[in-house]
């Protein structure tokens, strides 16, 4: 790999590393107002970094496909200006100096172990690296929710893709063992234990290979959705709805926007199960939730497809505790629960059923709660 010295001909200041992420139960209800349980996945985004003094804005990837850097220039950037991958980390910059941050340029080396396509949030690992690498190179004093936001706002108005805030929190502030209990209406969190291997269980990720892109209009159609619900019900989000109101809600609205409301208020209840399991310990209470939240995906919100389907349903066969698509949809990864000696058997029957299908072989591998954004070391070379 073509590293840093090479590239630039200098050592850089520093080295910054953010994680991508699995959403445990909480699907499509972050840009609704509502509650989400990520956790951080051990795959990272890593940037390599050295501040410049003028306005050049040097990004070199790994994954790019390029041998030299893209060359840029800060005061230049514009919504739209800059395409594919490079377009990511040109966010952050434009969304810093957009926020009243007199940021320069910078020669960076990005590297990532984070699947793309994969509905990890490599995006949101890109974007919180580059963020935690600007923050210190200018000594900005962000906190981590601060820079979350900076990396969703480069997202939607930068990119165009209308995020919500569940992936760049995710990879910013996630804990260690914990899933992150995000109120995406006041960003409150609160660190929830999830210890796996204490259970032992594991929760097996298994990548489709299903490619999707987010832009593509489908994410945008389903939030508008959701937004044109929430206001033909007079609520400021569908978070409002009550449970006990969802019958009622239903009546009142047009065929097509019921099942988006029936998913976003069944799932917020998922989400509050799903917690009360981890905090007394009953982790495998949190299989069928996970079930019947692929279910809701599948039948009410259909972001689901058929090789995400077929993997669920080869999972919970094989004896998984339960299972169901994770991200935004359209393709990706799955996740199951499974006892850890049960977990290679899962894994080989999810990739015979993709075999018997027709269809790539899965990428599986398990996921532990990890760290959020953070410095890391920086190796010579």
């Amino acid at each position: 790999m073509t590293s840093f010295h090479t590239l630039y001909d200098a050592a850089p200041d520093g080295t910054w590393a953010a994680p991508g992420r699995v959403n445990l139960i909480g699907e499509h209800t972050d840009y609704n107002d509502g509650f989400v349980l990520p956790i951080a996945l051990p795959h990272t985004t890593v940037v390599q970094a050295r501040r410049r003094e003028d306005q050049v804005l040097r990004l070199f990837s790994s994954k790019g496909g390029d041998d030299a850097p893209v060359v840029l220039r800060v005061d230049e950037l514009a919504p739209g200006s800059v395409k594919g991958w490079a377009g990511y980390p040109a966010a952050v910059v434009w969304a810093l100096r957009e926020a009243g941050h007199p940021v320069s340029g910078a020669d960076l080396h990005i590297d990532s172990t984070v699947p793309t396509g994969a509905g990890l949030s490599s995006s949101a690992a890109l974007e919180c690296a580059v963020a935690a690498a600007y923050n210190d190179l200018h000594g900005l004093g962000l906190t981590p929710a601060e820079l979350a936001l900076t990396a969703q706002r480069a997202e939607n108005r930068f990119v165009g893709v209308p995020c919500g805030i569940m992936d760049q929190m995710a990879s910013m502030c996630c804990r260690e063992g914990h899933a992150l209990l995000l109120d995406s209406r006041d960003l409150t969190m609160r660190q929830v234990p999830f210890d796996l291997g204490r259970a032992g269980l594991s929760l097996l990720v298994a990548d489709t290979r299903v490619k999707h892109d987010l832009a593509d209009g489908a994410y945008a159609r389903l939030r508008a959705g959701c937004e044109e619900a929430a206001a033909a019900l007079g609520l400021p989000a569908l978070r409002e709805l009550a449970p006990a109101r969802l019958p009622e809600a239903l009546d009142r609205l047009p065929d097509r926007l019921r099942p988006l409301v029936r998913h976003v208020v069944t799932e917020q209840t998922r989400v509050e199960q799903a917690v009360a399991l981890l905090e007394t310990g009953d982790l495998d209470g949190l299989g069928p939730i996970l079930t019947a939240g692929h279910a809701s995906l599948r039948d009410d919100f259909g972001t689901s497809c058929p090789e995400t389907d077929l993997a669920v349903e080869a999972a919970v066969a094989a004896g998984a505790l339960g299972a169901r698509m994770t991200g935004g949809g359209f393709g990706g990864s799955v996740i199951a629960l499974v006892r850890t000696e049960a977990a290679e058997t899962v894994a080989a029957a999810v990739g015979q059923a993709f075999a018997r299908a027709g269809y790539t072989l899965p990428r599986t591998f398990t996921a532990l709660p990890s760290p959020g954004a953070h410095r890391a070391p920086t190796t010579a070379g």
